[in-house]
């Protein structure tokens, strides 16, 4: 190229490069900066940044973030989110003028996250192209649908007694070690076929028990259903506070898209307590056993966005299992009672029958499902209408036995009838049952097929039965997915198959109730 062409090209260039510069004007972008006055265990007093806003996030140095909670005339008290080892008073302290958001989206499938969306699974950063608010409100009465749908857990015990319906807030209580968490992994696993998408939040747990629920998750098959979002025992106060808010905004993703989906608060009672500790140390008034006043309107804020949306609106649905934590079975304690009052239900697990080895220990007395039998299945309805009460009857009865009493015979008929309920009604961990094996079961035992079973051969009376579950013509199981009753014919179709499954375990003759308890 000749020098007097590429002298041109320079001139150019450069004329260029002249004409943008004196066209651009830098933007001033303003920054509200404040500094820490001092920093406590898990919190931080902070002054100069008079624009902010309640719940906004600000930033501290080391990409630390925090909410602020209190906003006072001349400082906010912040509540930190993550390791706070290295802050000292006075670093610098920034705006974001944003609230806490969360990752949502289908990529988050299969994933064990922290409430910050950070992975604790080590398969790499989780992508998502959305982010919500962990705070949103919950919808709108008009947007809602009546819980017509069950939510199946597979177990015998609470879907024959205490159905669950899809939008349903149904509390687990009880003391430490009967079981809870069990009852709650249990359901999930039972969702594969259901295509309902699950949720677990682990709040203030301990890393191995963490480990060991995800670690069976994978081993059935139900972790690619479900997202972990794990505070666990020795993160800060303020992570366990906003874990539970942002796994139902993760949650609610799904609702919104038109999915059922399950969600697992276990449990809430450290949740609570991660609430009383940031409070006490913010200096706000202590109340009933030390409690804010608000701790009842934090965790209801929380259950009312667990519901089910109108056709409209996608007709999703979202569940709410929270756990709770009583000591020595005192469900009188004020956590305990909020939820009760909060809750659509509680399934009530007695240390008692833990001890005893009835296994789930659902106490059936004291528990209930306010909404769930509207969903419940007709088929339910039809074959265990009367168990409750009769399994009620012989726990009082079975009270008297103890002292020596002499029984009539009609007495001891009850009281047999009902350890045969209980032992029926006992299931190992992780082996839900399926719809038409429970019908099968729960029909034989109205009519009083297992009365003639003695009580050692129980389990095997009950594999024999399940497998026989097959047998059911196909045109009779797809009724037990309908709101279609049981006609006559199904009723003695199903109880012929049951008799021949367990006449190799019965003995002594035939209980004159047993023709009319199959009427």
């Amino acid at each position: 190229m000749e020098p007097e062409s590429l002298q041109s090209v320079f001139d150019s260039t450069f004329a260029g490069i002249s004409k943008v510069r004196e066209t651009f004007t830098p933007q001033l972008s303003p920054r509200e900066v404040g500094v820490i006055k001092a920093v406590s265990t898990g919190i931080a007093n902070v002054s100069g940044l008079p624009g902010v806003g309640f719940e906004e996030l600000v930033k501290f140095p080391g990409g630390v973030f925090g909410i602020a909670f209190n906003v006072d005339e001349n400082e906010i008290g912040v509540v930190l989110l993550g390791e706070y080892w290295h802050l000292h008073a006075g670093d610098e302290v920034e705006r974001t003028g944003r609230v806490m958001d969360v990752a949502v989206g289908d990529r988050l499938l299969g994933r064990v996250i922290d409430p910050l969306g950070q992975p604790l699974d080590g398969k790499g950063p989780v992508v998502s192209s959305k982010r919500l608010p962990i705070e949103r409100p919950s919808p709108h009465i008009m947007d809602r649908s009546p819980v017509t749908v069950p939510l199946q857990t597979g177990l015998k015990i609470i879907d024959a007694l205490i159905p669950i319906g899809r939008g349903q807030r149904e509390l687990i209580l009880g003391d430490r070690q009967t079981g809870k968490t069990t009852i709650a992994i249990d359901t999930i696993l039972n969702q594969r076929d259901y295509n309902v998408l699950c949720v677990y939040c682990a709040i203030g747990q301990r890393a191995s028990a963490v480990a060991r629920v995800v670690a069976t998750l994978r081993e059935k098959g139900m972790m690619d259903y479900t997202v972990v979002v794990v505070a666990e025992g020795n993160d800060p106060s303020g992570l366990a506070y906003v874990a539970p808010y942002a796994a139902t905004t993760i949650a609610e993703y799904f609702m919104e898209e038109g999915r059922d989906v399950l969600i697992v608060y276990d449990d809430l009672t450290h949740h609570a307590r991660a609430y009383r500790e940031l409070s006490l140390l913010l200096r706000r008034p202590p109340g009933r056993e030390a409690y804010p006043g608000d701790i009842f309107y934090i965790h209801s804020r929380l259950l009312e966005r667990a519901t089910h949306l109108r056709k409209e609106l996608g007709g999703g649905s979202l569940t709410a299992l929270p756990i709770v934590e009583t000591e020595a079975q005192n469900i009188s304690a004020y956590i305990p009672t909020n939820l009760i009052s909060i809750t659509d239900g509680q399934i009530y697990l007695s240390p008692s029958l833990f001890e005893l080895g009835v296994l789930p220990a659902v106490d059936v007395g004291k528990s209930v499902s306010r909404v769930g039998g509207k969903a419940q299945r007709e088929a339910y309805r039809n074959v265990a209408g009367n168990l409750k009460l009769a399994y009620s009857q012989f726990e009082e009865l079975e009270t008297f036995t103890r002292f020596g009493a002499r029984l009539d015979e009609n007495t001891q008929k009850i009281i047999e009838h009902g350890r045969r309920i209980r032992a029926l009604l006992k299931q190992p961990e992780s082996s839900p049952v399926s719809v038409p094996e429970q019908i099968i079961i729960l029909l034989a035992l109205t009519a009083k097929l297992f009365d003639r079973v003695p009580l050692d051969r129980m389990t095997d009376a009950e594999s024999s039965l399940r497998k026989a579950a097959e047998d059911i013509p196909m045109e009779v199981r797809e009724r037990f997915d309908t709101d279609a009753e049981l006609s006559e014919k199904d009723r003695e179709t199903i109880l012929q198959i049951a008799r021949n499954a367990l006449a190799s375990f019965q003995s002594g003759p035939e209980p004159e109730s047993g023709q009319e308890a199959q009427k």
